[in-house]
């Protein structure tokens, strides 16, 4: 057997180990949650590479209920910050408060200082608390009167925002939208789903307090980083990346697009494929990864020329002709 041989079966072994890790995640979110699998793939790959997700969706979509379960089968720390507009930058990052005891300046850490951090209605912070997070995201750590504080490894953000408010609210300002590496709309379940959920609560299936004791977590934060390591390694070709490199200078060149993907949203559709090839159970990145990675990555990217940025049918028709103008080399 060779080393190249021992390698690849290595990395067969891992990925697989991957696959399943996802599938108990889906399924134990399942047992509660009804729907909203690309919300939950989306976190589990985002966790994988270390990037965060921007929820756009209306209240009562199960957002935070999906954050706090995935937090705790990761064996995460959650901590929650809710959107309103008089929160400042240090109500979230922390204060140092001076000491007369010890002469000594004392960090008192603010709730990003966690493993898993949900901002609900990121859009009600004002910009200048918005901005607080952009270092965070990018950086993984916090800058405090001059001095610099790492955070945890791993740290995920997820953000929710509904679009479709817009009285009291702050459109996310351009650099802090491209450090969610995804962004998910959630729509209103159809018909049956909605059933099964009258379904549930009249069963009894729905309470929360007795799911919450039942769940464990199935991965340590140990595991979560390397499962992660090993997305990292998922094999790309060049095919591939002359493919995600078309379809972001595509997106500049829209007619309709004002600004398109930008290198770091490049990053996240390689990063992203990766982690969707790996939750398949596959050690290679297909075209079809990199499709399924285009609304997700594009979605909170593009601001359009003539159309609201906050029109979705626009932005989503414009993904379409996008891929539609790139063909697979």
């Amino acid at each position: 057997m060779t080393g190249v041989t021992m390698e690849e079966n290595a990395l067969q072994t891992e990925v697989k180990k991957i696959g399943e890790a996802h599938r108990m995640i889906r399924e134990a979110v399942g047992k509660y949650v009804v729907g909203n699998q690309e919300l939950i793939d989306l976190m589990t790959m985002g966790v994988f590479i270390g990037g965060h997700v921007l929820i756009d969706g209306t209240p009562g979509t199960a957002k935070t209920t999906i954050s706090k379960i995935v937090a705790r089968l990761m064996g995460f720390q959650f901590n929650r910050v809710q959107g309103v507009v008089d929160v400042q930058p240090a109500d979230i990052l922390g204060v140092r408060i001076y000491h007369a005891e010890s002469s000594q300046f004392e960090l008192q850490r603010g709730p990003i200082f966690t493993d898993f951090m949900l901002i609900d209605e990121i859009n009600r912070l004002t910009p200048k608390t918005q901005s607080a997070f952009i270092e965070a995201m990018a950086e993984h750590q916090v800058t405090i009167d001059g001095y610099n504080y790492p955070l945890q490894n791993p740290f995920f953000v997820v953000a929710t925002q509904n679009s479709q408010e817009f009285e009291g609210t702050f459109p996310l300002i351009e650099a802090q939208r491209d450090r969610f590496t995804f962004s998910v709309v959630l729509k209103y379940l159809d018909r049956e789903s909605e059933i099964e959920i009258l379904r549930r609560d009249r069963d009894g299936e729905l309470e929360w307090d007795e799911y919450w004791k039942r769940i464990n977590p199935i991965l340590s934060i140990d595991q979560v980083l390397t499962l992660g390591h090993h997305v990292m390694s998922v094999l790309v070709n060049d095919t591939i990346l002359r493919y995600i490199s078309e379809i972001v200078v595509a997106s500049r060149e829209h007619d309709e697009v004002r600004l398109g993907c930008s290198s770091r949203g490049a990053l996240a559709f390689l990063r992203g494929a990766r982690a969707a090839a790996a939750c398949e159970g596959r050690t290679y990145v297909i075209p079809d990864d990199v499709k399924r990675m285009a609304a997700p990555v594009l979605r909170h990217r593009l601001i359009l020329e003539r159309e609201s940025e906050f029109d979705r049918a626009s932005i989503d028709r414009v993904i379409a002709e996008v891929l539609e103008s790139v063909e697979v080399a």
